[in-house]
This record gives structure tokens, C-alpha cells and sequence, in this order.
């Protein structure tokens, strides 16, 4: 069975790679090394990917790259590419929000209407995110709210989540959408939250912590999200939407508490102003998620913050970060 991971470089792309192709898949993984962080980081993740026989990597962007041949005879599209970041997207730079998350995303749903795809394709599974819901209006949140994001980041997610319902509705395009909850873990890009805090401990440097630490997330495990995302291949419903979450909402003050414990020593912190497009709660309603694909998180926060460092000293001690 054939299998297509686009952004495949990246922190849930290389990790999802390599749990297809552990389970026997075959994987054209696809990436085009945006420059949002460096590149030796995402060529480091795709290291193991490219020790197996199945995993074939092209380098190409979604705007302008073939992608009806490059799809060709795939039975799941696992659609992650996309440009992170919700502090980056304001300004000038949102252009380049709409052409990687948008435009690309259209282009994606493009190739699979036509007959060559179509005739093998089960599913498109897509990457949106919490960050459509904004300031949600109750907590844990339920797929059916109407979501308000407050960022032109989760503007951008949220049309392309939009245009997977539409190919569904209107040209029989299978899709799934996943709104993934702060996914943390190996591998997490160094502009979130964990990673910044981890590194910073292990240096002995103080954290920027922006607003009071009193926000508080539905923290995801990477392993977790990625057999979510696995799983959905295998969803009922046409264009189902489905939260992704870590089963428990907590403070970033505690996670600073619990990072400091696991490396021994509290985390020095200089706290900043709340950022603009910054949540201040987030908690997700998974039950749609249950019923649709059997999801149930199994990671507890402390167990993958200990994972998550144990991989952050290993990439300082090589040299991967600096």
C-alpha cells in the first residue's frame, strides 16, 4: 500500500513517515525545506525515513510541483505541509501563509478529483488546527462551535480546512481534517513553547514567557497525534472535522514547574506581554475523534516532556541545535 506525506521534513511529517513505513507502507514522503527554521534540523528528522527501502523523498514545492503524477496510485494522502507559526503570520508575511497553507492545499485537492488519483485514493488526511477556534467559547471545545481564530495563521488553516469539506461535498474527494492541540514531543521546531523551555534549561538561560503562564493548552503528544492521523485514513464520515487532544488542560506556569523537576533545577523566566493571536485557554472535546477512528491518547504531559528532553540534549551534544 502506497502512501503520500506531504511536509514530510517536518516535526509530525518525519515522525508519521516513519511510523507508516515501520507498519509496512510504502512512503513517497514530499518537502520543500521552507526556511521558517533551519535546514540541517529537518534533514536530521528525516534520517531514519531514509533507511527504509520504502520511502522514496522528493524535493519540490506544492504550489508549482506535479502532483497528479506524484499522487498517482496512492491509497492516502497524509497532508501536513503547511507554514507554522501563529506570531510570523501577521504583516507581510501572510502571503506566504496563503500560497503554502492555501493555495497549496487546492492544488493538493486539485490532483486527487482526477480520475489517476481517484481510482485508488481512500482518504486525504489534513493537518488544521486549534488555532481556528481563537478564544473558544467553551471549554473543552466541540467540533460544532463556530470557530473564531484570531490569527491570520489560524485564518489560513481554516480555509484550507474548509476547502477539504468542499472537495468532499461537491466532487467526492474523501478527506479528514484533524485540528491538532499544541503537538509537543522529539522533534518539535524550535520556535514552540517546550522546545524553547527545554533548551533553555539544559543551557542554564532564562525563558521568555509571554503574558501571566496562567493560558493553558491541551498539550498532545507527538505519538499520539500521529497514530491519530494514521488512524484517520480509516474514518466513516465524508469531510468529518476531529479535534486531536492530550486529554488534560494544563497552565503554562505548570509545565515551567514541571520542566524545571525533570532537569533538576527551576527554570529562570523573564516574563514578556501577551502576543498578539495568542489563545488563552484551549481544551479539546475528542469524542468525535473516538467514534470515528477508536482515537484515545495515551501519553501522560510528563512522560513526553521527558522524551522531549531527552532528544533536545541529544541534538545539542551533535550539534543538529544550537
Amino acid at each position: 500500500m502506497r502512501c503520500v506525506v506531504t511536509g514530510c521534513a517536518g516535526f509530525v511529517g518525519s515522525t508519521l513517515s516513519e511510523y507508516l513505513l515501520a507498519a509496512g507502507y510504502e512512503v513517497l514522503g514530499i518537502d520543500s525545506f521552507v526556511d521558517y527554521y533551519p535546514r540541517r534540523i529537518k534533514e536530521a528528522n528525516l534520517e531514519r525515513a531514509r533507511s527504509f527501502a520504502k520511502f522514496a523523498f522528493v524535493e519540490t514545492d506544492l504550489q508549482s510541483a506535479s502532483l497528479e503524477e506524484l499522487f498517482g496510485g496512492a491509497e492516502s494522502i497524509f497532508h501536513l505541509a503547511a507554514q507554522a507559526g501563529v506570531r510570523a503570520s501577521w504583516g507581510d508575511d501572510f502571503r506566504i501563509y496563503t500560497g503554502n497553507n492555501i493555495l497549496a492545499s487546492q492544488r493538493v485537492l486539485e490532483a486527487a478529483r482526477s480520475s489517476r488519483v481517484k481510482e485508488t485514493l481512500k482518504k486525504i488526511v489534513y493537518a488544521s488546527s486549534s488555532s481556528v477556534y481563537g478564544h473558544a467559547e467553551t471549554l473543552p471545545t466541540i467540533e460544532t462551535l463556530r470557530p473564531q481564530p484570531i490569527s491570520p495563521y489560524g485564518v489560513s488553516k481554516l480555509a484550507a480546512e474548509h476547502l477539504m469539506v468542499l472537495y468532499t461535498k461537491e466532487f467526492g474527494v474523501p478527506t479528514a481534517s484533524l485540528r491538532y492541540f499544541t503537538v509537543y514531543g522529539p522533534r518539535q521546531r524550535p520556535d514552540m513553547a517546550f522546545h524553547r523551555f527545554i533548551k533553555a534549561g539544559l543551557l542554564g538561560e532564562p525563558i521568555e514567557l509571554y503574558d501571566d503562564g496562567e493560558q493553558s493548552r491541551d498539550f498532545t503528544f507527538i505519538n499520539d497525534a500521529v497514530a491519530a492521523t494514521a488512524a484517520a485514513a480509516n474514518a466513516q464520515t465524508p469531510g468529518v472535522v476531529c479535534n486531536i487532544g492530550g486529554g488534560s488542560r494544563v497552565t503554562i506556569n505548570e509545565v515551567i514547574r514541571e520542566i524545571g523537576d525533570i532537569l533538576g533545577s527551576p527554570l529562570k523566566v523573564r516574563r514578556q506581554a501577551r502576543q498578539s493571536g495568542d489563545a488563552k485557554h484551549t481544551s479539546a472535546d475528542t469524542s468525535l475523534a473516538a467514534r470515528e477512528f477508536g482515537y484515545k491518547p495515551q501519553v501522560a504531559l510528563k512522560e513526553g516532556l521527558r522524551a522531549e528532553a531527552v532528544w533536545i540534549e541529544e541534538m545539542l551534544k551533535c550539534g543538529v541545535l544550537d
